[in-house]
């Protein structure tokens, strides 16, 4: 009798005698300016010149309309404070108060645009 043969499996697996390639750090990738080492510094770049942007705004929008504002309306400019004009009040007091205030957010936002793209580069 012609009994049929079991049908023979295959099981396959990784090769054992080819060694395995670590992807490449992001690190080596920057450090060599390679197209993705690029990426990843222009957008780190792009970010901090965005805030930089931002701070400026923060600080010279409100600077160049304090001028503006007196002068189209005399009525706010005659206002007082006491013994003080309102615009001496507002250009030799508050003015750095808030200069101050908007450094420290410019200097905490930069930490923090760094410490995101750190954990991105080591893979946290």
């Amino acid at each position: 009798m012609n009994t049929p043969r079991p049908r023979r499996v295959v099981i396959t697996g990784p090769r054992r005698d080819v060694r395995r390639r670590r992807p490449r750090p992001i690190t080596d990738e920057i450090d060599d300016q390679t197209r993705v080492g690029k990426v990843y510094l222009r957008s780190l770049i792009r970010t901090q010149l965005l805030l930089g942007l931002a701070t400026v705004a923060l600080v010279v929008v409100p600077l160049a309309a304090m001028p503006l504002v007196f002068g189209a309306w005399p009525s706010v400019r005659e206002l007082q404070v006491g013994p003080m004009p309102l615009w001496w009040l507002l250009l030799g007091v508050l003015v750095y108060p808030a200069i101050l205030g908007v450094g420290w957010w410019y200097v905490r936002q930069a930490d923090r645009n760094e410490a995101q793209f750190t954990d991105l580069v080591e893979g946290r």
